[in-house]
């Protein structure tokens, strides 16, 4: 499912380099983006997230400052130009500290360890989740059919629609990748911008390709391998 996300950041050109890394790592869902923590304060007051983006250097109140009103605080990657608060920050449990300019390679570490850090809550959830989502209902012509997600081995998108793949047959739907992969348990990870695949059908994984059951071959995502690595084949 994706997880929920603000940046808070002063800097516009650094505002856009995060939006573009949250828009392609494709599991995280931005709610906001803030040029100060005291609009990130107001906002955090009626909403949570999972995951916030945080420069250091800000006007008003400090990212340091501003870690220092909770008591139990979202995950943070800080993000900064400056590398001798890391020492400090690490005091606050903070997950990461991305040092500006950091690269889409050294993003995505920063999401996998997040990720892992968060992993127990992920199993309790699926666990608690997966016998009511077994199965959904999609809309082909008239009817309603019903799907068993232990049968869905990929999802695959093209301009206007979106392919699910099963077993027996296919499906097509008009939801958007980003719409499916929020709707799915954690055994689906999307694995290129065009790819989600259910991770039970797994058979090999050959260099950047991934074997599902029945020989399908699904390619691996230059800016999508080192999530799906750390999170999936590191267990």
């Amino acid at each position: 499912m994706l997880r929920s996300c603000i940046i808070i950041e002063d800097q516009a050109p650094a505002q856009r380099i995060l939006q573009k890394y949250i828009k392609d790592v494709g599991t995280l869902d931005l709610k906001g983006t803030f040029s100060d923590a005291v609009d990130a304060i107001v906002f955090l007051q009626n909403n949570m997230v999972d995951l916030i983006f945080l420069d250091i250097h800000l006007p008003k109140i400090s990212g340091m400052d501003f870690l220092k009103t909770f008591q139990n605080p979202p995950q943070v990657i800080l993000t900064t130009a400056f590398s001798e608060y890391a020492l400090e920050s690490y005091e606050y449990n903070v997950v990461d500290y991305l040092l500006k300019p950091y690269s889409f390679q050294r993003f995505i570490q920063a999401i996998s360890k997040s990720v892992s850090l968060m992993k127990p809550n992920l199993e309790v959830a699926q666990e608690k989740t997966s016998v009511n989502e077994d199965h959904f209902f999609i809309k082909i012509g008239h009817d309603l059919v019903k799907i068993y997600t232990n049968e869905i081995m990929y999802f695959t998108s093209d301009e206007d629609y979106v392919k699910i793949v099963t077993q027996h047959k296919s499906y097509l739907s008009s939801d958007s990748l980003k719409t499916w992969l929020a709707k799915l348990t954690t055994t689906f990870c999307q694995i290129h911008k065009s790819y989600i695949i259910n991770t039970k059908h797994i058979e090999k994984i050959s260099g950047n390709q991934v074997y599902l059951s029945k020989g399908i071959c699904v390619p691996i995502g230059r800016a999508y391998k080192d999530y799906f690595v750390n999170t999936f084949l590191n267990e």
